[in-house]
């Protein structure tokens, strides 16, 4: 369980010099109220900005910085694993990014992205999504899990099922199997080798065994054979190298100058495209307005129609020309793609020098053991000698038989583990078992803020929602403050499953402004009856711009002001 303790932040959004700092482990109902643009949702952005790198509201990251300092933007973020602190230190002019252990500085050799990764992956684990459907529910920038994607929606609900593995375990297993394939397609070219070695030592086993007393003759019109195929070998690679590094240098060359071409094409395409752009705004402007913007005077209907007329012309000239290019640049790309499969081809031929050198080595090392062999007891002695090396070929051949079987098993074996682990496959298994108590989960919250409907997800967490009055419909088809109610109901739900797995546990809840919108009383009122049933230890933040909110409800109170253009807490 992650234990959220202190957050701090300086010369972030609105906050000066003087650090905010606010004690997340209280384990209480926290009021934060304050005027608009007082700082109230800051502590949420900082908050995500320490742990991600970026806000909980759609702020570019430039202004994060107080604009009126201008540096020495700085969040801190204290929390607590088990028996180990971590401490999150992020900042910007200067950039900062440190992750501290016990007091200890982990290594920061590594890029930027990849300590990220170890945040998140190995500390946190959660990511920024899964962050803010468990911790945080605002009104601003906030995506409700029901608003997310399909594939988002998984993410979510694996991190919280702590399912997470598979996919890294499935990510290495395809890995390990495209190594695999290299490595049988290796085996493969061995063997393909041997069994070419084996062939040949086969045949002259059997020159060898048919020598009589005409052996000499024999060998010596074997010698004159074998060098004749060398020569016609030779010829033919002669042949296939002329042919390849001609037609080689050829389609390069061709191929060099399309793509030169279409370079310059798509040079074009943006020019003309920029073009098209300007011509289309100039006569949008003289369509659309009668007077100058600049000194205010009436533009003569002349003048506009001269212009309308001129633009009008010239950018149909322009899209003509427009047309034509990228027909001209389809061509290209046909053309290329044609190059491209030429090029493929004329690889045969190489690959046709290789087997004939292959074949031109052992011609010539035949050639040199016929002219040492000598008639008679040496052809016996060739024999043997023949014989030992061929079974000394075949049994690397079984031993290279048995080793592709094995790979081969252990590829069927592995296409056996990788449907086991996508996301159809053991993941869909584990969320089956668990979207019964989701779905239990979610409904049991529904009807604490007197949401009367069936809902239900399924293991392609597409929802199903029954009304009394109204068959199957959407999250689309509520209200907002009914679609409110249902992410709170998925809220306090991902919190109880992530309790209950220990996977992505924690002590903070915040609430952006949630009674301040869509919720009436009577919802606000459910709401408070869910915060009162949290487990002892859980720190439940409620922020808030209302004036009239009943601050009695609350264990304690925050209020933010401005002074000066800079946000602070406000002192009793």
């Amino acid at each position: 369980m992650i234990l959220f303790r202190k957050l701090r932040y300086s010369n972030f959004l609105s906050t000066g010099d003087n650090p905010t700092e606010i004690n997340l482990d209280n384990g209480q109902s926290t009021l934060v109220v304050g005027s608009n643009g007082a700082g109230k949702s800051t502590m949420v952005d900082a908050l995500s900005f320490a742990l991600f790198g970026k806000p909980h509201r759609d702020i570019n990251k430039p202004q994060l910085v107080n604009s009126i300092n201008g540096k020495s933007c700085r969040v801190e973020v204290e929390f607590s694993i088990g028996n180990t602190n971590y401490r999150v230190v992020r900042g910007m002019k200067p950039s900062i990014f440190e992750i501290w252990q016990n007091g200890t500085l982990l290594n920061q050799e590594s890029h930027s992205r990849d300590y990220q990764k170890v945040l998140e992956n190995n500390i946190l684990k959660l990511n920024h999504k899964s962050f803010h459907q468990i911790v945080v529910l605002g009104s601003s920038n906030f995506i409700p899990f029901m608003q997310l994607p399909a594939y988002h929606r998984r993410e979510v609900i694996e991190d919280l099922l702590d399912i997470g593995i598979f996919t890294k375990m499935n990510t290495v297993l395809k890995e390990k199997t495209g190594k695999l394939k290299e490595t049988i397609r290796d085996t493969e070219q061995q063997l393909g080798i041997l069994k070419e070695k084996i062939d040949l030592q086969n045949n002259h086993l059997d020159r060898l065994r048919v020598l009589t007393a005409d052996a000499e003759k024999k060998r010596n019109d074997e010698v004159d054979n074998l060098h004749e195929c060398i020569a016609k070998l030779l010829a033919e690679n002669a042949v296939l190298e002329k042919e390849f590094n001609d037609e080689n240098s050829a389609i390069q060359k061709s191929l060099n100058k399309l793509k030169s071409r279409r370079s310059k094409l798509v040079e074009f395409d943006v020019q003309i495209r920029g073009n098209i752009q300007k011509h289309e705004s100039e006569l949008k402007f003289f369509a659309e307005n009668d007077n100058c913007p600049t000194c205010r005077q009436v533009i003569p209907l002349t003048v506009k129609d001269e212009k309308s007329k001129q633009y009008s012309s010239t950018l149909s000239e322009l899209r003509k020309g427009y047309e034509d290019l990228k027909k001209t640049l389809s061509e290209c790309d046909t053309e290329i793609v044609s190059w491209n499969a030429a090029i493929a081809g004329i690889a045969a031929k190489s690959q046709k020098v290789y087997s004939n050198n292959s074949l031109i080595t052992s011609y010539t090392s035949q050639i040199s053991k016929l002219q040492k062999s000598e008639l008679g007891g040496s052809t016996s002695n060739d024999i043997s000698t023949v014989e030992a090396s061929l079974e000394k070929d075949r049994e690397s051949r079984n031993t290279l038989v048995d080793l592709k079987q094995r790979q081969l098993d252990e590829r069927t074996y592995n296409e056996i583990i990788g449907e086991l682990l996508k996301d159809t496959g053991i993941k869909t298994k584990v969320i089956k078992q668990y979207l019964p108590v989701i779905n239990k989960l979610v409904n049991h919250y529904l009807q604490i803020l007197d949401f009367f409907v069936s809902f239900n997800l399924d293991e392609n967490f597409v929802e199903q929602i029954r009304s009394r009055h109204r068959d199957d419909f959407s999250y689309c088809s509520f209200s907002e403050g009914e679609k409110q109610r249902i992410d709170l109901a998925l809220l306090f739900t991902w919190r109880h499953v992530a309790k209950m797995k220990n996977s992505a546990s924690t002590n903070l809840l915040i609430l952006d402004e949630v009674g301040d919108s869509s919720l009436d009383s009577d919802g606000v009122g459910n709401l408070f009856k869910i915060l009162v049933e949290l487990p002892e230890k859980t720190s439940v933040f409620v922020i808030s711009h209302r004036t009239d909110m009943d601050d009695s409800r609350f264990s304690n109170k925050i209020e933010f002001e401005k002074v000066n253009n800079f946000s602070r807490i406000k002192k009793n």
